[in-house]
């Protein structure tokens, strides 16, 4: 038996037991698990949210301010899946939408959705180029609308009700609300405490949620003690850069959590954070 030989018939069986390892994590990957995934990615100063429902439907809300986007996803999303169903720019700010363009550019989506606000900015420009390139649906988000993600998971849009054009960029943020049985996310952008008092008037006990994403980064400009108190999270999660120049989040703004009792998760301290549900329990993981 020559060498080459000998090396081939040893090589040989490794190479199909990676092969079948490889097959095996495929499967595992794909098959659902009926657990829904949401990580407020850590992306510095800024959005991102991933959410993953239970039949695999995946949904982006913001971005981020660039090419970090892709290392934070790459925390969540297998390797070898180059697609998201959702993509949400909750406002053009360019610490929420500057690395989208990236994300359309590098991975086949299903829709966009904004909220019609628009900016002068490069930032926006870019952003605007890539959702309008006829590749994918481009709509804008309005109150009353449901994304569907699987049986028993939904998307409600809260706000924006009518139409932003011209409007402060912040104050034009989407909100939206996630539910998968008895486990529920209120996401909301950079939303100003002018909107958080108007959705009160809207929706009252309704957006009581389990998660809050503090608005704007834990500022004062967000997260009114009334508004805090409706939603009655059980927990607040901060996404801000570290040591960031704004001083985000904002000393009040967490005192205003602790003296309701949600527990304080911030991406600057802890990194991406993780929810997993199976519809009835909540767990962070």
């Amino acid at each position: 038996m020559t060498l080459v030989r000998q090396q081939l018939i040893f090589i040989l069986p490794i190479a199909l037991l990676v092969a079948n390892a490889f097959t095996w994590y495929v499967v595992w990957r794909e098959t659902p698990k009926e657990i829904l995934t949401v990580a407020f990615l850590d992306i510095g100063q800024g959005d991102a949210i991933y959410i993953e429902a239970p039949n695999g439907n995946q949904v982006l809300v913001d971005g981020g301010s660039g090419r970090q986007i892709f290392r934070a996803l790459g925390e969540v999303m297998p390797f070898y899946d180059h697609s998201i169903d959702v993509v949400i720019a909750t406002h053009p700010d360019a610490d929420h939408i500057g690395g989208l363009p990236f994300v359309l550019d590098r991975f086949a989506i299903g829709v966009v959705f904004e909220p019609g606000v628009q900016s002068d900015t490069n930032v926006y420009q870019e952003f605007e180029k890539r959702a309008s390139d006829g590749t994918h649906l481009h709509q804008l988000a309005r109150r009353g609308m449901r994304l569907r993600l699987d049986r028993n998971v939904a998307l409600d849009i809260l706000f924006p009700d009518q139409d932003t054009t011209g409007w402060e960029t912040n104050t034009a943020s989407i909100v939206a609300r996630l539910v998968y049985g008895e486990s529920s996310f209120l996401l909301t952008g950079d939303s100003p405490i002018k909107i958080e008092k108007y959705l009160i008037a809207l929706d009252g006990e309704k957006l009581q949620s389990d998660v809050l994403k503090a608005g704007h980064h834990g500022s004062r400009t967000s997260s009114a003690p009334e508004y805090v108190a409706v939603v009655h999270p059980q927990y607040a999660v901060i996404s801000a850069g570290l040591n960031n120049r704004y001083g985000h989040p904002h000393q009040e703004v967490l005192d205003i959590f602790t003296k309701l009792d949600a527990t304080i998760l911030r991406t600057d301290e802890s990194g991406t954070i993780i929810f997993k549900s199976n519809g009835v329990t909540l767990t962070k993981s």
